[in-house]
């Protein structure tokens, strides 16, 4: 390889690990860029089909981001007077819960363990009352300390606001972008770029479909399981832990914590708790091993196992938003590795100096 060419390999190499530096560096302020771009891709397809049906770009991405912001709203209008009428139930029947404690959990704790456990409803009441003042001081407290954290949470709201700015400018713009992103591929690597740029966007978009496939199942599984059981609110909660699994673990968690609090607080004894751990089991059984494995993984071409390695590899690595982003990245991954393969096969590394 002659000089020159080792010098700008060399200096590619150099510009592309600090590229990788600085994202890692700016990676705070680059969430809501982040999840901007994802909102986009995903509904840059119905932008399109709309500007086939005659309608301007510009109203056709109103019209999505519109009917993006009506489903948040529905889906707040639907959860919010559950957890209000449930915090209700909570603040009148905890004298009642702390007096079936006593006389049904405490006895057998004592027996089986040894644990001698007396909760006092009216000595609670008491207490609270008698210590109104160190309340307001701590009330006082957590205030100034949102204070001195004022900047974080400013921060916090710059990048809520932020996001649905970008996704607006990024889906009035989204062919451009493509085409300059396009035009600034070098000539050599143009048409292998484009063929393995399509085929990550073919896996994502199987992708999608098969994680809305898995959402929609489980919201129908749970609303139905719950309704079966008898269970308060069954609708919201089935529909909330469906339509959260697109965040493994916090989604599940969510709503299984919900449908335990509700099924507790009816004191029927432990028929309805029995009931919620069974349907939560059985749906996380389904989710994990059934649902995901063969409607997200087998679309893109990830064998189970794969899928479930993903998911903890990017969560270690990335945190919450390397588990959130952990199937669509390794459907991108996957194109590249393929890529290698083929080139490795045909290496004469692989086929031997005499092939």
């Amino acid at each position: 390889m002659p000089i020159d060419h080792r010098l700008q390999t060399a200096l590619w190499i150099a510009l592309g690990l600090a590229f990788v530096w600085l994202v890692a560096l700016l990676s705070p302020i680059l969430t809501p860029f982040l999840l901007a771009g994802i909102l986009a891709y995903v509904c840059n397809p119905l932008v399109d089909r709309l500007q086939a049906w005659r309608l301007p770009r510009l109203a056709a991405v109103l019209a999505v981001m519109l009917l993006l912001l009506g489903m948040l709203v529905g889906l707040a209008l639907i959860m919010t007077p559950l957890l209000v009428e449930e915090a209700g139930v909570l603040a009148a029947r905890l004298p009642d819960a702390l007096a079936l404690a006593n006389e049904k959990l405490s006895p057998w704790l004592r027996e089986t363990f040894g644990i001698k456990l007396r909760l006092d409803p009216a000595s609670l009441r008491k207490l609270a009352a008698d210590n109104v003042t160190s309340l307001q001081g701590m009330a006082q407290h957590v205030f100034e300390s949102l204070k001195i954290g004022g900047v974080a949470l400013v921060g916090l709201l710059v990048n809520l606001l932020l996001a649905p700015v970008v996704m607006f400018y990024l889906l009035l713009d989204w062919r451009t972008l493509l085409e300059r992103i396009e035009n600034a591929i070098p000539r050599a690597w143009h048409e292998k770029a484009v063929t393995l740029a399509r085929e990550v966007d073919v896996v994502l978009s199987q992708f999608l479909r098969g994680q809305v496939l898995v959402m929609l199942t489980l919201a129908a599984y749970y609303s139905l399981a719950l309704w079966i059981a008898d269970l308060p609110s069954a609708l919201a909660i089935g529909l909330l832990t469906g339509l959260l699994i697109f965040i493994p673990y916090i989604g599940f968690a969510t709503g299984f914590l919900l449908a335990l609090l509700v099924a507790a607080l009816q004191f029927a004894g432990f028929g309805p708790i029995i009931a919620v751990l069974a349907i939560y089991g059985v749906g996380q059984l389904l989710e994990s091993f059934l649902l995901t494995p063969f409607l997200v993984g087998e679309r893109i071409g990830l064998h189970p196992l794969a899928v479930i390695f993903a998911l903890m590899a990017f969560g270690q690595l990335f945190g919450f938003f390397g588990v959130l982003l952990a199937l669509p990245a390794s459907a991108a991954l996957l194109v590249g590795l393929r890529e290698l393969r083929t080139l490795y096969l045909a290496s004469r590394f692989y086929r031997g100096p005499n092939a």
